[in-house]
């Protein structure tokens, strides 16, 4: 048994049975992947993909453990190179960061500028996406730490470290009647306009509609954006107003908007780092964490992951 033979399981399984997929992931031939799985089947005594001819179309009940168990051999495969580096190459190496782009345009620069200052000779890399989707990365090993607010609590596979709460703001174009109002917004003065705001799963969408549902009012949402600049883009247009993170507000930048609080209105959303609870981080990715949270020191995130690995 190798641990190619593993590699080839896995991904076969990833691109969705398909043998050619895998092969150009991996940078390999076909006839070489289905001959290397056929062996290990032949190993194993079982058979871990159901074919029809020479397509693969199933995943076999005994093969769906076995690929459970490949997985986890090749992460900890994988930490056991990071310790091995973590000693003979302390500062260089890679560490990949999955967040939404609210982070990653409002909230990592300063991080990743600090970051990038300290430890010059590891390999950065940011992954855009929904919070469903960065943290399938960091589950699949794709990225090492997940940033979002919504989601990561979902994936059992994943310790979640709280770092910040923030609420949000109203966006409306110079002039706009909300803005000239001499008193704190209610929901039901920003029910009565159109509504741009984040896709329901980013960024505390789910505190918009509670707020609203709390009062018996449904918001006229006309657009929505995973993207905050996007959605500035369209208020200044004219379609409506914004409901954005206050963080996502740059008055020197967004000419022609102007924001009101409405933290009043609205549960804070917490901000939360999710990290793999059988993952070996790097000293460096320790750092990112704490520059990122400063609350956050190696003892507590520590603390989190042993802590997950005890519940399980």
């Amino acid at each position: 048994m190798k641990l190619q033979q593993l590699r080839y399981l896995v991904e076969v399984a990833k691109q969705g049975l398909n043998v050619s997929e895998a092969a150009e992931k991996l940078h390999t031939s076909q006839p070489g992947i289905s001959k290397q799985i056929r062996l290990l089947e032949d190993e194993l005594g079982i058979q871990v993909f159901i074919r029809n001819g020479k397509r693969v179309v199933a995943v076999s009940e005994p093969g769906k453990e076995v690929l459970r168990i490949s997985e986890r051999i090749l992460r900890e495969a994988q930490n056991l190179k990071r310790v091995g580096d973590e000693f003979s190459k302390e500062a260089e190496g890679a560490l990949t960061i999955a967040t939404t782009h609210t982070q990653a345009r409002y909230v990592l620069p300063k991080v990743i500028a600090e970051f990038v200052q300290r430890y010059p000779k590891v390999r950065l890399s940011i992954k855009q996406g929904s919070p469903t989707q960065i943290c399938d990365m960091v589950v699949s090993g794709e990225a090492d730490l997940a940033i979002a607010t919504e989601g990561i609590s979902l994936y059992k596979e994943l310790a979640m470290l709280p770092c910040y709460e923030w609420n949000r703001s109203i966006v409306a174009p110079s002039g706009h009647p909300l803005l000239a109002l001499q008193r704190p917004l209610t929901l039901e003065d920003i029910a009565a306009h159109p509504i741009i705001t984040y896709d329901f799963a980013f960024a505390g969408r789910s505190k918009i509609n509670q707020a609203f549902g709390s009062i018996g009012k449904t918001p006229n949402v006309v657009l929505t954006a995973i993207d905050t600049d996007v959605i500035k883009t369209y208020v200044k247009l004219g379609l409506g107003i914004g409901i954005i993170a206050t963080m996502a507000f740059e008055a020197e930048r967004d000419t022609g908007l102007q924001a009101r609080d409405a933290s009043h209105l609205f549960d804070a959303s917490i901000t939360k780092i999710g990290i793999r609870k059988d993952a070996y981080l790097r000293g460096y990715a320790y750092t990112f964490v704490e520059l990122f949270a400063p609350h956050l020191h190696r003892k507590e995130v520590d603390a989190a992951l042993h802590h997950g690995e005890d519940e399980e």
